[in-house]
């Protein structure tokens, strides 16, 4: 469907012929309707994106702290599936989307919105457990999901102005806060995932 869009501004510009050095009325109108076209893929496409984070947000949140469910949940060991399966999907999106897209200006926008969005689901997710510390498995998850996030985004060419947004900042304080309760109150720790930048990471990623 982006296709189609960059397709259809670049034969409206064949056929909206030039009239000293002004356009047509009507193909200023094509113009914006194609701009509003595009807005609304990219925000709808978003929002099926958005969904997956807030579904695997829901998983964490059973983990909770003073939760029936939580007190059973902390006599298992789970390992880092959701998380992984979660950045396996946005690598495969990226992936699909660079493949499948033909406008570079359209993949920019739609990744800028992507990762805004995430970031901002999951600070609000944070934000609602201000009073609470995250269990373990919570706050292994969120580092793992959100280094890789920001990596990825990084690799697909968003601006580190967009990336090191204050909403990322504040989740990344408060991730590194959690990690440093957890490294004194957990015997294990956090088994080597650290919100911390590592050779090992970046090997990891390659």
């Amino acid at each position: 469907m982006f296709n189609v869009m960059v397709d259809a501004k670049a034969q409206s510009t064949k056929l909206c012929s030039m009239e000293m050095g002004q356009e047509h009325q009507y193909h200023s109108k094509i113009d914006e309707l194609i701009e509003e076209t595009v807005k609304e893929m990219i925000t709808l496409l978003v929002a099926k994106f958005v969904t997956i984070l807030e579904g695997v947000l829901a998983k964490l949140s059973r983990y909770d702290e003073g939760t029936l469910f939580s007190s059973f949940l902390s006599f298992t060991k789970p390992g880092m599936d959701v998380a992984d399966a979660y950045v396996t999907f946005v690598r495969h999106s990226q992936d699909v989307l660079r493949d499948k897209v033909n406008e570079e200006m359209y993949i920019e926008r739609l990744f800028d919105q992507w990762y805004n969005s995430s970031m901002n689901v999951i600070c609000t997710w944070l934000t609602d457990r201000m009073d609470l510390q995250l269990h373990i498995y919570q706050l292994k998850t969120l580092i793992r999901m959100v280094k890789k996030t920001y990596r990825d985004f990084r690799l697909q060419g968003v601006l580190d102005s967009t990336l090191n947004s204050k909403t990322y900042e504040t989740i990344r304080n408060r991730l590194t806060v959690e990690e440093a309760t957890a490294s004194v109150s957990e015997g294990g720790g956090l088994q080597g995932i650290s919100m911390k930048d590592s050779d090992e990471e970046d090997e990891e990623d390659d």
